[in-house]
């Protein structure tokens, strides 16, 4: 059986180390490559949207990526999601976008479904996909949506702790709200690692690692 091939996209350099860890835990023995262009996140940000011109661009890079060998190819920005599902129509090869996996864990997980976000460019989508996901599951969720305002701006401007305040702060109020809750960014992870376990009283979910373990079934088991 010859050596499968995973194409990583990123809207950030700083995600290529995270998932080259990533991939080695959970992908080990599984070829990877990765293509960054963060001005695919920053013109989303800055038009407020996910334009056409960009959402062309993510669908060229699909592209890109299969003809550079990919036997699969994961988009690791969720704000780019719909425009990774249209790629997924148009590729060769499966193409999957980072929090759909997180997104059918929380649909199967509970009923009332939290979102939390510090970008309501990614806010938006994340919680679209989790509606579409549950009609997909024929399951009746309540979603609660979440942003947490001045976060982003504060981690972006180097204040990393009144971003984790922030995010925290927002994580202990929604706990008492929700059976589960979607972190829509997974650079929000590392809050939820300061929370006590009492604070922690509903799952937490972080895209990255789950759908590390989508894709380990699938590259190596051969299985969905």
């Amino acid at each position: 059986m010859s050596q499968k091939t995973l194409g990583l996209v990123h809207t950030s350099a700083t995600l290529v180390p995270v998932f080259a860890e990533l991939c080695s835990k959970y992908l080990p023995g599984i070829k990877v490559f990765n293509i960054v262009d963060d001005s695919l996140i920053k013109n989303t940000i800055a038009c407020g949207e996910l334009t056409a011109s960009t959402s062309k661009r993510v669908v060229n890079y699909a592209a890109s990526a299969q003809e550079a060998g990919a036997d699969y190819i994961l988009f690791t920005c969720s704000s780019i999601g719909p425009a990774v599902e249209t790629a997924a129509t148009l590729t060769g090869v499966p193409v999957l976008r980072i929090d759909q996996p997180m997104a059918d864990k929380a649909v199967s997980t509970g009923k009332k479904i939290g979102v939390i976000a510090t970008l309501s460019t990614t806010l938006e989508p994340t919680s679209d996909l989790v509606k579409r996901r549950a009609i997909a599951a024929n399951k009746e969720i309540e979603l609660k949506s979440v942003l947490c305002e001045g976060a982003f701006d504060a981690l972006m401007s180097g204040d990393a702790a009144t971003h984790d305040k922030k995010v925290g702060d927002a994580l202990k109020q929604l706990v008492n709200e929700v059976d589960v809750i979607v972190l829509a960014q997974a650079s929000m992870a590392r809050v939820v690692d300061t929370l006590t376990e009492a604070e922690k009283k509903v799952p937490i979910l972080a895209s990255p690692p789950i759908a590390m373990e989508y894709l380990k079934k699938l590259l190596t088991d051969g299985t969905d």
